[in-house]
This record gives C-alpha cells, structure tokens and sequence, in this order.
C-alpha cells in the first residue's frame, strides 16, 4: 500500500484569512503555485486556488485589494492523514470533486496532496503525471 505520506508536497504556503486577494495572487506568483491553504492560527480553514480568485473575486467585481480570503475561500475542507491509502485520497477526490486535500497530523497541517501528485505516484506515464512532474512554465 502506497500511503500519501510517500508523495505529498510538503512546501506549503499558508495564509490567515483576513489576507487580500492581492497578497494571495502575490504569493502563488512569487511561490510557483496554484493555491494557498487558509489557516486561522494552527486550524486549516479552508483552501483558496487562483481560479478561485479570478471566479469567485475578480468576475464578482470584488476589489482585491479589499478583498478578504476568508469572502471566497472554500470552506467544509476534506483532509487526509499521512498514513491514509492513496487509492482512498484518490476516492475522497472523486466523491467530493476535490483537487487537493490538505494532510494533517495531530490536527496541524504536515502537507498537501494534489491531483497531481497522485497522477505522478500512481500512473506516472499518464498525461496528467507530465504535465505534473515538470516544472512551471509561468
């Protein structure tokens, strides 16, 4: 059994959600990322992507530079333990049409498992695990 653990991102970038939607686009640019895991002090809140920004701030009208993380962050966040099969976080995405989902460890936040990483881990000559292993090209 391959655990999720094995293949996680652990270079995580987390804001408060009292943060812009500037800051966040900011961080994702300067990080070479897509997403930022939104924490309220050690709790993970909920998880914001660049899609989200562009569909749920930007194409509202919503001011960025006014605009709180917490006004469009996706909440009711799935998560998954270190230890936890990667076919079950694979199901876990499918079910709650999720593209990644935070793992936690005693309630704090150790990673990040996309979908993907798990192209990368579980089907590795796949398109998808491509386009996932290089690097980005933004």
């Amino acid at each position: 059994m391959t655990t999720v653990g094995e293949f996680m991102t652990t270079r995580l970038v987390t804001m408060d959600g009292n943060d812009t939607l500037i800051a966040a686009a900011q961080e994702m640019r300067d990080s070479a990322i897509g997403d930022v895991v939104v924490t309220d002090g050690d709790s993970v809140v909920g998880i914001v992507t660049d899609r989200d920004i562009t569909v749920r701030g930007v194409a509202e009208n919503m001011d960025p530079g006014s605009t709180r993380l917490n006004q469009i962050t996706s909440r009711n966040v799935v998560t998954v333990s270190q230890y936890d099969d990667a076919v079950a976080a694979a199901d876990l995405m499918r079910t709650y049409a999720v593209r990644r989902l935070p793992v936690i460890d005693d309630g704090r936040l150790v990673g990040l498992v996309s979908m993907g990483d798990l192209a990368v881990e579980r089907e590795p000559q796949s398109v998808l695990a491509d386009i996932s292993a290089d690097d980005p090209n933004n």
